[in-house]
């Protein structure tokens, strides 16, 4: 006989709260088989196995987007064993694609040197995906891992990616290839008639490709710039508040991002500790938080001191804030512990995740940039 599950029942089988479950169930409709009766929607067993593989792929510290990114990627893990290669996959890529490395960065071709190669792909008058494209020319180049993956400092953009969309849309804006479908390209009359051209005349060319920017990117420069400047004013707002106004907002951000019902600790009785995220009702598995205003670094010491108050409650989770930065030897001493786990958070990462789950900021303007839909054109 199958057994059909409300949301609540639904999220409280994994050991999530109602509200907690309910977040992860909306942003995961589309991965959990359900059966609507009438205005009701009721799950299945299925619908409590692919949660409960979301709430472990969370407790491995994936967000939203990244577990989403795995799925349609990877398909849902169906074991453990299946489920941890999947993590150790995701965490491998995201440390190589978020680190900058000079030396390799020099390697990688420029747009100038991009432009001839990519043509020369493109002569064949066949269309070609961007992903072709990439493929092609990183083989042209004999790019390794490293190189392709290398990306700008303070930035999830790789350098060779980047290179190869400037060039694309110069030579697109010049009129050398055309957009035939989304991410595809093909060569025009007049791109087959530069890679004729004499030296002197393509040298010149290229010279002013090279001075064709695409907007978006500039658009996308500037929101940058409004991103960082929006941290550091968070940043100062969250020093200057008072150290209780500190605990609340942590606790507030917490629960936003999904971890469970949170609450601010009483100081007579805190352990130490500033704030408790309860993952499920009866409180059977607790994170407990440590939410610190400093100027200077946060080292070793306060770490092991959190540790131990975390020892004391007999908890295995927790969550140390600060709003300056941990030293070295703290994320050291918190990456070794075995019986625990303590996430460090700096403050601009505190900020970041602020500003990623709306707590402390409004939207002060929203832009919607369009582009064509080519499959509205197709047909007779």
């Amino acid at each position: 006989m199958k057994v059909f599950l409300t949301k609540k029942k639904l999220s409280a089988s994994v050991g999530w709260s109602e509200t907690n479950g309910r977040r992860w169930v909306k942003q995961f409709q589309e991965y959990k088989p359900c059966i609507k009766d009438g205005k009701k929607v009721f799950y299945t067993e299925e619908s409590k196995n692919v949660l409960s593989t979301i709430k472990k792929l969370s407790e491995q510290g994936l967000n939203s987007s990244e577990i989403l990114e795995i799925f349609k990627k990877y398909r849902i893990p169906n074991s453990e064993s299946e489920l941890t290669k999947l993590v150790a996959k995701n965490t491998s890529k995201s440390k190589s694609l978020n680190i900058y490395n000079k030396d390799i960065a020099e390697t990688i071709p420029t747009q100038k040197e991009i432009i001839l190669p990519m043509l020369s792909l493109l002569k064949d008058r066949n269309p070609w995906t961007t992903t072709m494209l990439n493929q092609g020319l990183a083989e042209y180049f004999l790019l390794n891992e490293e190189q392709k993956n290398v990306i700008y400092p303070n930035s999830k953009d790789s350098i060779f990616t980047h290179r190869m969309r400037s060039t694309r849309y110069s030579l697109k804006k010049q009129g050398y290839i055309d957009e035939v479908s989304k991410f595809t390209y093909q060569i025009t009359d007049d791109g087959l008639e530069l890679l004729s051209d004499n030296e002197h005349d393509i040298h010149e060319e290229i010279e002013e490709l090279e001075k064709v920017i695409d907007p978006f990117e500039i658009i996308q420069e500037k929101v940058e710039d409004i991103e960082n400047e929006l941290i550091n004013d968070l940043l100062e707002h969250l020093k200057q508040a008072h150290w209780r106004r500190l605990e609340t907002i942590v606790v507030e951000l917490m629960t936003a991002m999904g971890y469970g019902d949170g609450e601010v600790t009483e100081k007579t009785n805190d352990g130490g500790l500033d704030g408790i995220i309860k993952e499920d009702k009866l409180g059977l598995d607790n994170i407990y938080l440590q939410a610190k205003k400093w100027e200077s670094s946060v080292g070793r010491p306060e770490v092991m001191s959190f540790s131990g108050a975390l020892d004391a409650k007999g908890a295995r989770k927790g969550i140390f804030i600060t709003t300056s930065y941990f030293t070295t030897g703290a994320k050291e001493y918190a990456e070794r512990l075995e019986s625990k786990k303590i996430i460090l958070i700096d403050g601009r990462r505190l900020a970041k995740l602020m500003i990623e789950n709306n707590i402390g900021v409004n939207i002060k303007k929203t832009v919607v940039i369009k582009e064509v839909d080519f499959s509205y054109f197709e047909g007779e």
